[in-house]
C-alpha cells in the first residue's frame, strides 16, 4: 500500500509537533550581554540596538535582579570607558575601582548566584580602538597577552565566574589559565572567543562602547591582522583546539548565523561547552525589519535561536534574551 509511512502525522497538530520537537530554547540557554557606563541613574538607548541600553551601576543592579528572576541565570559584562581614562596599553583596566571591577561586585551583591563572565580585551580602553596594544601600525601580540592575563586576574578578585578573552592574540589562553593557577585563582573558568571572525555585524556594538579602530596614520584600519578571515573553515577548528589545550572551558564562534556551518563542525569535534554570539548586528537587522513591518520579529528571531542551538551550541549570547523569554512563558 502507498504510501506505508506518512511523515505529516507527526506534523498534524501543535501538541504532537511540541512533542516529537528536537530543539528547544529555555532561559538556561542564554548568556545576556550588559553594557555598563559611568554615572548614576543612566539608561542610554543603542541608536543602533533598538530597545537594548547601556546601564550605570545602580540601574546595572535593577536589571540584575530582573533577569534572576526571569530564570536567566548568566550576564557578560562590558564597559564604555570614558576617553580621558583610554590610552594605548589599556591601563585603566588593571584599576581595582575601576569600572568593570566594580560592576562585577554590583551583580554579586545583587544577586550571588548570577553567573558573571567578563569581557578581556583591550579594544575598550585603548585610545586607538584596538584590542592590542599598537606599535609602528602593528598589533603587538605578546606584550598585549601579558596585559591580558592581568586583566583577567582583576576581575576573578572582583568575583568573576569566568573571564572571556575575545581578543584573538595567539596563546592568550594558556597565558591567561597560568596566571589564574599562580594566584590560586583555579575555580576561574575561561570562556575564549576562539574562532571570532572578521565580520561587518559588529558596527552596532561598537557604536555601543565606542569601540571601532580610529583613523590615525601607523593605527591599522581593522582588525583583521588578528580577527579571523570570514573565508576559512579549518582554522576555526584549530584556533579552538589550541584553546581546548591551552585550558579554555568553553569555546565560542561569533558572529552567530552566518557561521553555523562553524558551529556543527565543531561541535562534531569537541566535546567542550560551545557557545555561540549572535552579535549586534544580526539584532540590529531583525528590529529595524520589524519596525518597518517587513518580518514578524517574534517568528524571525525565535527561528534563528533554534537555527543556533540546533547546530550544536550550548550557550548563546543574545541580546533577545529577555524578548525570548516573554515568548515561551
Amino acid at each position: 500500500m502507498y504510501p506505508l509511512i506518512r511523515n505529516r502525522r507527526l506534523r498534524n497538530s501543535d501538541a504532537i509537533r511540541r512533542l516529537v520537537r528536537e530543539t528547544t530554547i529555555s532561559p538556561d540557554d542564554f548568556l545576556v550581554p550588559l553594557f555598563v557606563v559611568e554615572g548614576k541613574g543612566v539608561r542610554e538607548e543603542i541608536a543602533s540596538m533598538p530597545n537594548y541600553h547601556r546601564l550605570s551601576l545602580d540601574l546595572l543592579e535593577k536589571e540584575v535582579k530582573e533577569l534572576w528572576k526571569m530564570g536567566l541565570c548568566a550576564v557578560l559584562l562590558f564597559v564604555k570607558v570614558p576617553e580621558n581614562l583610554k590610552d594605548n596599553k589599556g591601563s585603566e583596566a588593571l584599576n581595582p575601582n575601576g569600572l568593570m571591577q566594580l560592576a562585577i561586585k554590583t551583580v554579586k551583591n545583587a544577586c550571588p548566584e548570577m553567573l558573571v563572565m567578563t569581557d578581556v580585551a583591550l579594544d575598550p580602553y585603548s585610545s586607538y580602538g584596538h584590542d592590542g596594544i599598537v606599535q609602528n601600525g602593528r598589533i603587538l601580540n605578546d606584550e598585549t597577552v601579558q596585559i591580558l592575563a592581568e586583566m583577567s586576574i582583576s576581575h576573578a578578585l572582583s568575583g568573576a565566574d569566568f573571564v572571556a578573552p575575545s581578543d584573538m592574540m595567539d596563546g592568550r589562553v594558556l597565558t591567561i589559565r597560568e596566571a589564574l593557577d599562580e594566584e590560586e585563582l583555579i575555580h576561574t573558568g575561561i570562556m575564549s572567543y576562539s574562532a571570532k571572525y572578521a565580520s561587518a555585524f559588529y558596527g552596532p556594538f561598537r557604536d555601543a562602547l565606542d569601540s571601532a579602530p580610529v583613523n590615525k596614520k601607523n593605527v591599522p584600519k581593522d582588525k583583521k591582522t588578528y580577527q579571523m578571515d570570514f573565508a576559512n573553515r579549518f582554522e576555526a577548528l584549530k584556533e579552538s583546539q589550541m584553546d581546548i589545550d591551552e585550558g579554555a572551558d568553553i569555546i565560542m564562534v561569533k558572529p552567530g548565523l552566518c557561521y553555523l556551518d562553524i558551529v556543527r563542525e565543531i561541535r562534531n569535534e569537541v566535546e567542550v561547552p560551545l557557545a555561540v554570539y549572535q552579535v549586534s548586528g544580526e539584532y540590529a537587522m531583525i528590529k529595524a525589519a520589524a519596525e518597518r513591518g517587513w518580518l514578524d520579529h517574534d517568528a524571525v528571531m525565535m527561528e534563528q535561536l533554534i537555527a543556533i542551538k540546533r547546530a550544536g551550541a550550548n550557550i548563546i549570547a543574545s541580546y533577545f534574551a529577555k524578548d525570548v523569554v516573554r515568548v515561551i512563558n
